[in-house]
């Protein structure tokens, strides 16, 4: 679904989505950034150390994103992280810095 949103976000903009729409959009830009998890052999180029997130773990947390159990978590929370756990922890850091 997001795809094809992302044509009509292109041509008209956030604003003109369904509140449903936007949700969809949200929840599928978290999932995007939650993909960009720290890998080991990239440790050299990003300076950040790689994590490895059972399969299990993964599988739950995509499931729990989709269904809007982090809903209430900033984006940003979920660029570069390991774990659900990491992103719920980087949204505290974020709103404790924001404060």
């Amino acid at each position: 679904r997001y795809k094809s949103l992302q044509d009509i976000i292109a041509i008209l903009g956030m604003d003109e989505l369904s509140e449903e729409d936007k949700l969809t959009v949200a929840r599928a830009r978290k999932i995007q950034r939650f993909l960009s998890q720290p890998f080991d052999v990239a440790q050299v180029f990003t300076g950040s150390p790689g994590v490895q997130v059972p399969l299990e773990e993964t599988i739950a947390s995509f499931k729990a994103v989709v269904a809007g159990e982090y809903d209430h978590l900033p984006e940003a929370a979920f660029y570069m992280v390991g774990g659900i756990k990491e992103v719920v922890a980087k949204a505290e850091r974020l709103a404790a810095a924001a404060a």
